[in-house]
């Protein structure tokens, strides 16, 4: 039996190590079957790219700021994969895109992140909490799950957004078996009746699809100049009935035995601020109501009057979106109260327009947003001193915590030689997934106001020194942990410094790094050198510089 057992080690300890021979081998991975990207090259969309950073240099110019350097092309990348899929790329992915040209890493990293399913799973997620929310709600007449995967099945078949948005509005059925519906079911555990609520969809509507806060206007008239509706010709304050009038739209909408449904000509009544009764509240919207198209039903017409190519501020807020989704921060702060009237950054408008033209195209906005040049700046300089100014007018690309989800996405990515997606083993990603969870519960989820920085605390720090998901991915596991399968099969301290770099930061260590960490695992005994393995991975995980976007 002794015997059986020594034969199976010595034929896994040859497997790892064959393995290893060739996975610290630069020349390890094939390249990837998209080398070369029509979207990214074509002229229509380099046109855009230059338009932009024509804006943004003029911009610098009248600031008198003199923006950063580009930044490397793996800082780039991992800006990438933080903002679209929520993690660091593996060091599988690492090797692979350092084989390529230059001019053709970054066009063919966009677009294997495009084709992985992190990418529409985890965009759909931060999607979904301005859509309908963090909370679980009612299971029986509510399914998040189901919501958020369905809006993940259309991402990752890159639906045009304008399509997608008037399943959630104006989509009937079955909660389960016609996911979109959970938009307007999200809101039934408001009212003692079982039923949508069009003031709760009034406010999601404004806020979701036009970035504008108006739920103010719900108890009363805009005294304050915070709401500014009509035209740029015409501009006049926000009025307790536009919101009302907005919320009629959805007065029809009821849930029967047939799901989410619509019962016509029922009307929206309503007891506005200083009347003795209450009085039928017509639909209208509170600007543009010639854009309002004459048949179906109200939430139909509300539908087809937020698409219109005319409504430049539903272009505008899902620009804003993605642009906070790759940078950390928007365009427009707050995201969800971008004036009607301007002025609006020049940014935006060139984003919006072209978003509309090109037929609310997701992946052909965010490809514009990576290849502009705010984009791929440096977030440091060594030939002056970054300011705030810097930031604010995107001369440096901007320093934001990063959410929890994306730190748990990258301890446990950071932690696996491979690349852990929808290809790795079922355990391994029930493993990463149910810890990252957890993780996140503990860390604090910042919810639908992911945007807005409240600073660290305490506790998260003592969450990343001491909790147990870094404790588990970082101590000896040699069948799933890099730290130990490092050891196994790097045995030059120099190399395994290099690659314990690229597998946390993304990035080669400094020479003092290199020339530091080197030296204490040279002179660390062999039968000791997984503890120092360990500590190093412990302490780049600490380090503020994995904590960051930058």
């Amino acid at each position: 039996m002794w015997k059986k057992k020594a034969l199976l080690a010595v034929l896994a300890a040859v497997g790892l190590l064959t393995i290893g021979a060739n996975f610290f081998n630069d020349d390890r991975l094939e390249e990837p079957s998209v080398s070369v990207v029509p979207a990214w090259k074509s002229t229509d969309l380099r046109h855009t790219v230059a338009k932009l950073d024509a804006a943004f240099e003029e911009d610098w110019k009248a600031a008198g700021l003199q923006p950063t350097s580009r930044a490397d092309d793996l800082t780039i990348a991992r800006r990438i994969a933080l903002g679209l899929m929520g993690t660091i790329p593996s060091l599988e992915e690492i090797r692979a895109l350092e084989k390529l040209p230059p001019e053709q890493r970054l066009p063919s990293w966009l677009e294997h992140v495009f084709s992985d399913r992190r990418y529409a799973d985890f965009i759909a997620e931060r999607l979904a909490r301005c859509y309908v929310g963090t909370k679980e709600g009612q299971f029986i007449l509510y399914r998040r799950r189901r919501f958020v995967s369905w809006l993940s099945d259309q991402l990752a078949a890159n639906r045009p957004y304008d399509s997608l948005v008037r399943d959630l509005v104006a989509g009937n059925g079955i909660w389960t078996d016609e996911p979109a519906v959970n938009f307007i079911t999200v809101t039934l555990d408001a009212n003692e009746e079982q039923q949508p609520d069009p003031v709760l969809l009034a406010g999601a509507t404004a806020r979701a699809f036009l970035g504008m806060r108006i739920d103010c206007l719900q108890c009363h008239d805009d005294r304050l100049g915070t709401v500014t509706l009509g035209t740029p010709e015409e501009p006049r304050e926000g009025l307790q009935q536009d919101f009302h009038r907005l919320a009629a739209f959805y007065s029809e909408t009821e849930l029967s035995l047939l799901g989410v449904d619509d019962e016509v000509g029922r009307g929206y009544r309503y007891k506005f601020l200083g009347e003795d009764h209450d009085e039928l509240v017509p639909p209208v919207v509170p600007f543009g109501q010639e854009w309002v198209p004459k048949g179906g039903t109200r939430r139909e017409q509300l539908a087809g009057w937020l698409t219109d190519p005319r409504n430049k501020p539903f272009a505008r807020a899902i620009v804003n979106r993605m642009w906070a989704i790759l940078f950390g921060k928007p365009l427009v702060e707050p995201i969800d109260d971008i004036p009607l009237i301007g002025p609006h950054p020049r940014a935006l408008e060139i984003l919006a327009d072209d978003f509309i033209e090109h037929g609310y195209d997701l992946r052909r906005l965010i490809t514009i947003i990576v290849a502009s040049r705010p984009f791929q700046l440096s977030s440091t300089s060594d030939a002056f001193t970054i300011t705030d100014r810097h930031q604010e007018h995107w001369a440096a690309f901007p320093l934001v915590r990063l959410r929890p989800e994306q730190i748990a996405g990258s301890i446990v990515q950071a932690c696996s030689l491979t690349t852990i997606d929808a290809r790795s083993h079922i355990l391994q990603q029930l493993i990463a997934y149910f810890q990252s969870a957890d993780f996140v519960q503990r860390y604090g989820d910042k919810g639908e106001d992911e945007f807005v920085d409240r600073g660290g605390t305490v506790t998260q720090r003592l969450l990343l020194m001491n909790g147990d998901l870094v404790k588990e991915w970082t101590e000896e596991n040699a069948i799933r942990n890099a730290s130990s399968r490092i050891r196994i099969l790097c045995p030059d301290p120099e190399k395994a410094v290099e690659v314990t770099y690229l597998c946390v930061l993304t990035r080669r260590p400094t020479p003092r790094e290199a020339a530091y960490f080197t030296q204490r695992i040279s002179e660390t005994p062999k039968q000791k050198r997984q503890e120092v393995l360990e500590d190093l991975f412990w302490v780049l995980i600490n380090g503020t510089e994995f904590s960051w976007n930058h």
